[in-house]
C-alpha cells in the first residue's frame, strides 16, 4: 500500500436527479476525467438507474433507449412465463438471453482547480445511449487528451451488439461526436494512449471469451485510423497466486513518465466464502462453492517505444478496499479506477474511481510513491 495524501467521496446517488420519473438512481461511479483549458476538472460519471417497479403479477420490465439523437426511455415488458429467473441485475430467459433491470448514462460533473471539490452537476443526462448505439446503456468512460482533441472510449450495450466499446471525440470535452464501435463484443476497459507511437494509435483493451486456457489478460492493439485495430497481442501482468490473477483490466488511460508509460490498473483476486450450510446439506443438494472477489489497484510500467513490453509492476496492490464505502455497496470490496489527472504541479495524481459500485471517489497520490512501488518483472 502507498500513502494517500487526501481522499474524498465526490458523488453519491442522492446527488443525482433521475432522468425519468419511473427510475431511481442507485449508482454514481467509474468516471472518466480530464482537465479543461480553464484548469477545472471535468468528470463523466456513470449513473445507474433502476426502475422503481420492475415487475408485477404477469410481467418483468426492462428499460432501454429509443431515439436517433437522444435517449427517450421506453420500458419493455416480458411475460414471466418466458423467463428462467430474475435478480436485482438481470432477467434470464429460457432461450439463454438476458435483459438488464437497470440502464446507465453519463452525467457531467465539474470540479474546481484542485480536483477535490464539486462545483456543479448536470441536472439531466450529459451523454446517453441512442437507438443505434448503447440502447441498453453506456458505461465506464475513459477520457484522454490527444493534441487539441479529447477522446472518450466507453462501453456500449445493445441487443444486437451485446457488450462492445465505442468512441466519441470532442474539442471542448462538452460536445461529443460519436465515432461508432471501436472494439466489438465482448471487449471492455479500453484506454487510448495520449499520443501516437511509431506513427500509430495504441490502445489497451480486455477481450473476453467463454473458452480460456488462462485467466483473462490485458491486450494491446494498434490502429492507423482509430477504426480498424490490429497487431494485437496479450500482456501477461500476473502469475498464479498473485493478488491480480483472477482478472486484470486497464484503469485510466496510461500517462507518460521519464521511466515509461505508467498504467494504473485494477486486479481481482477471488477467495472461497465459508458457507454456513453443513456438509450433509452440501452433499444432498450438490451445492457449489461460493467465491467473493476483491477489486484492488496496481501499477505497471511499459517501454516508451515498445508499449507492449512490460518493464516493471507492483507485485502487491497499491490500493485495496479500506473504507466502509469501498468494502460495502452494490458490490462489496471494489476500487475501480477510471480517471486520472495530474495536479497542477505534476508531482501528484488525482485518481478518480468507483467505490463499491456505488460512489465516485478521488485519491490524491504522489507520483514518486507509485514509481517507487514498481519492481522489475521476471516473467
Amino acid at each position: 500500500m502507498i500513502p494517500i495524501k487526501e481522499e474524498r467521496v465526490l458523488v453519491r446517488p442522492k446527488d443525482i436527479t433521475p432522468s425519468n420519473k419511473k427510475l431511481e438512481v442507485v449508482g454514481t461511479l467509474n468516471p472518466g476525467a480530464a482537465r479543461l483549458k480553464d484548469g477545472r476538472i471535468i468528470l463523466y460519471v456513470r449513473v445507474i438507474e433502476k426502475l422503481k417497479k420492475d415487475e408485477n403479477e404477469k410481467y418483468y420490465f426492462s428499460p432501454r433507449c429509443s431515439g436517433k439523437k437522444s435517449c427517450r426511455i421506453i420500458i419493455d415488458r416480458f411475460k414471466k412465463e418466458k423467463a428462467e429467473s430474475k435478480s436485482d441485475v438481470d432477467i434470464v430467459f429460457k432461450d439463454g438471453t438476458k435483459r438488464l433491470t437497470f440502464i446507465s448514462h453519463l452525467r457531467r460533473v465539474i470540479l474546481d482547480l484542485s480536483g477535490l471539490k464539486v462545483i456543479s452537476i448536470d441536472k439531466k443526462p450529459s451523454f446517453s445511449g441512442i437507438e443505434e448505439e448503447g440502447e441498453l446503456g453506456v458505461e465506464d468512460a475513459r477520457i484522454v487528451k490527444f493534441g487539441s482533441r479529447y477522446y472518450m472510449s466507453y462501453v456500449s450495450l445493445s441487443r444486437l451488439g451485446n457488450i462492445s466499446t465505442s468512441l466519441a471525440v470532442s474539442y471542448d470535452c462538452m460536445n461529443w461526436k460519436r465515432k461508432g464501435t471501436m472494439f466489438r463484443e465482448q471487449n471492455k476497459d479500453v484506454v487510448l494512449f495520449p499520443e501516437k507511437i511509431r506513427g500509430k494509435y495504441v490502445a489497451f483493451n480486455r477481450p473476453e471469451g467463454n473458452f480460456q486456457f488462462t485467466p483473462p489478460k490485458i491486450w494491446i492493439s494498434l490502429s492507423n485510423n482509430l477504426k480498424l485495430w490490429g497487431e494485437s497481442r496479450p500482456i501477461k501482468l500476473s502469475k498464479k497466486g498473485s493478488w491480480d490473477y483472477a482478472r486484470t483490466g486497464a484503469g485510466p488511460p496510461p500517462i507518460k513518465t521519464d521511466k515509461g508509460w505508467l498504467l494504473i490498473y485494477h486486479g481481482v483476486r477471488t477467495k472461497e466464502v465459508k458457507s454456513k450450510t453443513n456438509i450433509i446439506e452440501k452433499i444432498l443438494h450438490e451445492q457449489e462453492k461460493e467465491f467473493s472477489s476483491v477489486y484492488s489497484v496496481g501499477a505497471a510500467l511499459f517501454d516508451l517505444k515498445k508499449p507492449y513490453k512490460l518493464i516493471a509492476k507492483t507485485h502487491k496492490p497499491i490500493l485495496t478496499p479500506q473504507k466502509k464505502y469501498e468494502k460495502e455497496g452494490f458490490v462489496e470490496n471494489v476500487i475501480f479506477p477510471t480517471g486520472i489527472v495530474f495536479t497542477r504541479g505534476h508531482n501528484n495524481i488525482l485518481l478518480y474511481s468507483g467505490a463499491g459500485d456505488t460512489l465516485t471517489t478521488v485519491k490524491k497520490i504522489a507520483l514518486k510513491d507509485i514509481l517507487r512501488s514498481l519492481e522489475k518483472v521476471n516473467y
